[in-house]
């Protein structure tokens, strides 16, 4: 049955192949005819010779048609490279940030993006969850600009995590591989727009960097924390012992974040955070600064732990939830017409309460 399947998309394939040739010839072809029977009735047909009103008008209507087809002939052409493009557009993201299931290691998950360009399904903000020996590993990332300027550099820094959390047994070695990683992304850039000079100090490459904010999530729910210039997550309760009251929302902040990815490099001693334990039924909400910088018509700033408490009120809650709240809030606020990259990522401890999960819950950093 698989051959089977193979063999006819492989002679589907050859079919569409196939096909290519014939439609660049019909689409140069169709044109020249209409242009070619234009020229022929102006200059052979007797009724174009003529200067009568009627002739004239005869004549207007001819061309008429010809331009009326060629304009329709165009459009559709450029609708049919329209749908070409949008379909490598969705190739481009379901590789660059691939769905994520709704279930990793016990956390359910729930993630999407919204480019500021219109049509672009890719921006320049990235995330992804793996579950690996070390722990669930999560990264939240911004990259400078947004379009098809910044997918390069997603590229980038995604493939080197994907590989990285694997290999890497603590979390400041995966950010060092990520810096390697984006270092040389840009090297490699820079030599393609200024292969004479070097990297030229006025090139956009020469100030493009990252943001990221890194998360590992232990069995235990125990959370630790790198983050390279990204905005705090908030803790998600939809009830907070003993009282029993709904909508509990905590921004975390950690201390001062290390500096954006690209600009400066790390510094020599990582500062690893220890945040606690996500109890279960505890969530996290990470986000790129897009949300918090959404505006209204009158200028006003998103207000985000406000829908997030809206949010987690509506009962049940869950990631998805969440996710649909948020997106039509800001989706509202902005008009639908938001002026940068927006992502979100929302992780819920779905595991069974162990033993040891009696304290230090995620919003007080443990020292």
């Amino acid at each position: 049955m698989r051959r089977r399947g193979l063999r006819i998309g492989l002679g589907r394939a050859v079919r569409r192949a196939d096909r290519k040739p014939l439609r660049r010839a019909l689409s140069l072809g169709l044109p020249t005819v209409w242009g070619a029977m234009a020229i022929t009735y102006k200059l052979a047909c007797p009724l174009a010779q003529q200067n009568g009103f009627g002739a004239r008008m005869a004549t207007c209507a001819v061309f008429f048609a010809v331009g009326t087809g060629l304009i329709l002939h165009v459009r559709k052409a450029l609708l049919r490279e329209l749908r070409q493009i949008r379909e490598v557009a969705g190739a481009a993201q379901s590789v660059l940030l691939r769905p994520l299931p709704p279930r990793i290691d016990g956390l359910n998950v729930a993630a999407a993006q919204l480019s500021a360009d219109r049509g672009a399904s890719v921006g320049g903000d990235l995330y992804e969850v793996i579950a690996t020996e070390h722990g669930v590993r999560v990264v939240m990332g911004d990259v400078r600009g947004h379009g098809i300027g910044a997918i390069g550099t997603v590229a980038a820094v995604l493939g080197s995590f994907r590989e990285a959390v694997h290999d890497e047994p603590e979390l400041g070695c995966v950010l060092r591989r990520l810096e390697r990683a984006l270092a040389r992304h840009l090297r490699e850039r820079a030599r393609a727009e200024h292969p004479s000079s070097g990297l030229d100090p006025d090139s956009p490459v020469a100030e493009e960097f990252v943001t990221l904010l890194l998360l590992e999530i232990r069995r235990d729910g125990e959370v630790y924390a790198l983050n390279c210039g990204h905005p705090w997550p908030y803790l998600l309760r939809s009830h907070v012992e003993p009282a029993g009251v709904r909508g509990h929302v905590v921004r975390l902040a950690f201390g001062e974040p290390l500096p954006p990815l690209g600009p400066f490099p790390l510094p020599a001693e990582l500062p690893v955070v220890r945040c606690g334990q996500l109890l279960p039924g505890e969530g996290l909400f990470l986000h790129t600064d897009g949300v918090e910088d959404a505006r209204d018509a009158q200028g006003r700033f998103f207000p985000l732990p406000a829908a997030l408490t809206d949010a987690v009120q509506a009962q049940p809650v869950s990631p998805q939830s969440v996710l649909n709240s948020v997106f039509s809030q800001v989706l509202s606020h902005t008009g639908g017409m938001p002026t940068d990259d927006i992502a979100l990522l929302v992780l819920r401890n779905d595991r069974k309460r162990l033993p040891a999960q009696l304290s230090h819950p995620v919003a007080h950093q443990v020292t």
